[in-house]
């Protein structure tokens, strides 16, 4: 099976996005009527400043019952130590970041844009839906 496809074909190009100021139950709740596990955080200029996922959002709960209180923002909770793909790699590239790292999804980039981004499930639909094309010839 060829491996040197494009990630652009396989990636999430319609994102969810928070913004820093965005209320941390406001990106829970989307998270939840979405059925999304993580988003890309964005600046006020649309720049890539973090990605917040289910895990960081569970960080409330400490939050909460320390400062008898659940809120904050965003900020407060995303992570901001990002690995990016860019948008010219390819589907072994990606599987092997992925097979290195601890990330479940990574922020797909164009030069300082983003424009998309790859999961872990996508690369695994990728590999499918190529095995069945193999198969099928």
């Amino acid at each position: 099976m060829n491996l040197n496809y494009s990630i652009k074909e396989f990636m999430a190009k319609q994102l969810i996005t928070f913004q820093s100021d965005t209320p941390i139950e406001t990106a829970m709740e989307s998270f939840l009527e979405n059925k999304i596990s993580g988003a890309p955080v964005l600046d006020n200029q649309g720049n890539l400043v973090g990605v917040l996922s289910e895990k960081d959002c569970m960080k409330t709960l400490f939050e909460s019952s320390y400062y008898n209180n659940l809120g904050g923002f965003v900020k407060e909770y995303m992570s901001t130590d990002l690995k990016t793909i860019n948008i010219h790699d390819t589907l072994s590239n990606v599987a092997d970041e992925f097979i290195k790292s601890r990330f479940r999804r990574f922020p797909v980039m164009e030069g300082d844009k983003l424009v998309g981004q790859i999961s872990r499930r996508d690369i695994l639909r990728a590999i499918v839906k190529l095995s069945n094309e193999e198969q099928s010839k």
